[in-house]
């Protein structure tokens, strides 16, 4: 394994990596920095349908050897991965930061926790997955044990590149499959990167394929394609909507991660200050792009001025500037769409009555990127603002008559990914644990506080669809022997 500073990890052009060798593609692309729009990240070459075939046949014919083999091989190849990564962080959080816009202790935290994800599932390949069963018939045992499905296609976005990366892949590896990995375009530089760090760790050629390339050629041959055994799609809802309906088509097996508008309550026996603590966390970090930011602010009308006052003061105090300079606590949005998008929003909330309290426009700064003021609307439950995804640094303040009120708030919504809420109260923490219909709940923290060794729910409604745990990634098969 190289972990050789001085040897560059990838370089532009970035490119495809297809059964052990790197290729380029039928077309080429320029990866922006959202920072500074004068210093592209660098080119990447695009995919066509026929490549992408390639990708899928080379995985499926090193599935039987991968699938075969020992666990201990498994478990050492994941492990060199997250070893590397962790030894390679300050030159991969520096390229994350460049490509996605997340300021650098933001990007630092993900590499670190991308390499983390690795490790564990190398833990988790050498886990035995067979149950022993009892029959009702003498003489006669039942075993269950899980196998690995083929080629898994593997979509990933732009929003965290790294860690939902090394979350997918590190499964799919772990239990035997054969990954055809397809990253979003805005970030073909970290999955270059990524690519470049598998690439040393001793896997036969197939078991890992990169394909770079748009969802509508690549994504949607991978999701298409006859040879690959399941899906894993993490996106907008429109899209997962998209890739649903290829792999119903052909009843391939498929799981969508698909955002949310995700509530956090404040009642008014929280403690203030950390509930204004895990609001700013949870709505503003990495600029609110990521599906488990809080959105959507309910906040019981006892304590709505002083919350609302003290937020304000808090997001006048924070930085937006490029990515990499010290002391940055919002970097620029990913791209032009992202951009536009919120300040599409920003005049939606304003015609439709919601009360702009701050931010919301468009910043200029030393160099030319995508910098957005940080918004905050007192909005009512029927705004656009407050039921669609915007996935920015916009949240929207709901005024709760009660905990009822708050709960029902939290519900009235087409997603179900997380929910959060600040009380003193154990019962009122309680009741709302069991009644957010949600797939992830904290209480007194972040909805944005979760680990990488612990299940993340899943999600209900519009955010989600399928497994997530080994259910997804292997086929169960039950055994009955008689002795």
């Amino acid at each position: 394994m190289n972990r050789d500073p001085l040897v560059p990890l990838v370089a532009s052009p970035f490119r495809h990596y297809i059964n052990g060798g790197w290729e380029t593609g039928a077309t080429t692309g320029v990866s922006l920095n959202p920072s500074d729009l004068d210093e592209p990240v660098g080119d990447y070459v695009r995919a066509d349908a026929r490549q992408t075939d390639s990708a899928i046949e080379a995985a499926s014919a090193a599935f039987r050897e991968w699938s075969l083999g020992s666990a201990q091989r498994r478990a050492d190849a994941l492990d060199a991965i997250g070893s590397e990564m962790l030894a390679r962080r300050d030159e991969l959080g520096r390229l994350l930061a460049r490509e996605v816009g997340k300021t650098l202790p933001e990007a630092l935290a993900e590499v670190t926790r991308a390499g983390q994800i690795f490790k564990y599932f190398a833990a988790e390949a050498l886990r035995a997955y067979a149950e022993p069963g009892a029959s009702a018939r003498a003489g006669v045992e039942i075993d269950v044990t899980r196998e690995p499905l083929g080629v898994i296609g593997i979509i990933a976005p732009w929003s965290a590149p790294l860690a939902i990366g090394a979350a997918k892949i590190g499964a799919a590896l772990a239990y035997g499959n054969c990954v055809v990995f397809k990253p979003a375009e805005s970030a073909p530089g970290c999955a270059a990167a990524l690519a470049s760090i598998v690439s040393r760790a001793g896997l036969p050629a197939g078991v890992f394929n990169l394909v770079m390339g748009s969802g509508r050629q690549v994504g949607a041959r991978i999701a298409a394609h006859p040879l690959v055994a399941a899906i894993s799609f993490t996106g907008s809802a429109e899209n997962g909507t998209r890739v649903l309906q290829a792999a119903a088509a052909r009843q391939a097996r498929v799981q969508l991660q698909m955002g949310g508008k995700n509530p956090f309550v404040v009642l008014a026996d929280a403690d203030l200050d950390g509930a204004v603590d895990a609001a700013l966390s949870g709505a503003y970090g990495c600029g609110g792009q990521r599906s488990t930011a809080a959105s959507r602010l309910i906040v019981e009308r006892a304590v709505l001025e002083p919350f609302v006052d003290a937020l304000q003061t808090r997001l006048a105090k924070l930085s937006v500037d490029h990515a990499l300079k010290r002391g940055t606590d919002i970097g620029p949005l990913a791209n032009a769409a992202q951009l536009e998008r919120a300040l599409d929003y920003v005049r939606a909330g304003q015609q439709e009555g919601a009360q702009l309290l701050y931010g919301g426009r468009q910043l200029e700064r030393a160099t030319r990127g995508y910098f957005f003021e940080p918004a905050l609307f007192l909005a009512e439950p029927e705004h656009r603002i407050a039921r669609d995804e915007i996935f920015g640094p916009l949240a929207v303040v709901l005024s709760a008559d009660d905990y009822d009120h708050a709960l029902h708030l939290a519900n009235d919504t087409a997603y179900g990914l997380c929910a959060g809420i600040c009380t003193r109260s154990l019962g009122r923490a309680r009741h709302f644990r069991r009644h957010a219909q949600c797939g992830l709940v904290t209480i007194n923290l972040p909805t944005t506080a979760v680990e990488y060794h612990a299940p993340g729910g899943g999600g209900r409604k519009a955010s989600a669809y399928g497994a997530t745990d080994a259910a997804f990634w292997t086929a169960m098969k039950t055994a009955y022997v008689a002795g």
